[in-house]
């Protein structure tokens, strides 16, 4: 099996881990699954090296458990969702705030992540559509300057992708998800951090039940 869809020549790990999560997450790969480097360098058609990178990084966003001899798949339920969804709220409120109070914020980044949303949404392209989502959303870390947020975020980034590409290709119109964006920018903007703060988590509860709702069609055990 060759790796799909490089994105920006990411490195062989990243590439590897992508497939993986992807088969994690759509439940192709089941909790109990055993993940092994010598037949996953051969499945790949790589060396262990980056099977290995991928592994951990797998280890790290939680979706892949260390056994005695190899991984196994921890998988990915509802109460997994949830548990990302209040973490990724916890965050981004902190990036949110710290945005907000900078007098320096430059929100052109935003609204060019906007353009990118409403661009996707016209092609109603789902992966297109989770790309610009979560840059949309990882600017408002980058604004925020708080380092180690960041770093946070960029750990499970990946996984939200997923997630994301999941649910929006069960959306017939993503115009509507990409004008509640822009409401979010405007409220941002205009300074009131409570109304803002509000949104946004109106916002990601939103997200987080659109993903739950979407797995549960597609996988009514999970």
């Amino acid at each position: 099996m060759s790796v799909s869809r490089p994105v920006r020549q990411a490195p062989l790990g990243e590439q590897i881990a992508h497939e993986l999560r992807v088969m994690i997450v759509t439940g192709r790969l089941k909790p109990g699954d055993r993940l092994v480097e010598d037949s996953l360098s051969v499945q790949f058609d790589v060396s262990r090296g980056p099977v290995r990178d991928a592994l951990r990084l797998l280890i790290n966003e939680g979706l892949v458990e260390p056994q005695r001899r190899g991984v196994a798949v921890a998988g990915l339920t509802s109460a997994d969702v949830d548990e990302l969804y209040s973490l990724r709220e916890a965050l981004e409120l902190l990036a949110l705030r710290e945005t907000m109070r900078r007098a320096d914020a430059d929100w052109s980044l935003l609204e060019q992540s906007l353009s990118e949303l409403r661009a996707a949404a016209d092609d109603g392209s789902a992966a297109d559509y989770a790309a610009a989502d979560l840059e949309f959303h990882s600017k408002l870390y980058e604004l925020s300057g708080h380092r180690r947020l960041q770093s946070t975020w960029a750990q499970h980034r990946p996984t939200f992708h997923v997630l994301l590409e999941a649910s929006n290709a069960q959306d017939a119109d993503l115009h509507p998800s990409a004008e509640a964006h822009a409401d979010l920018l405007k409220v941002m903007r205009s300074g009131n951090v409570d109304a803002a703060a509000a949104l946004l988590s109106e916002h990601l509860f939103g997200a987080r039940n659109r993903i739950r709702t979407a797995r549960e069609e597609s996988n009514p055990q999970g």
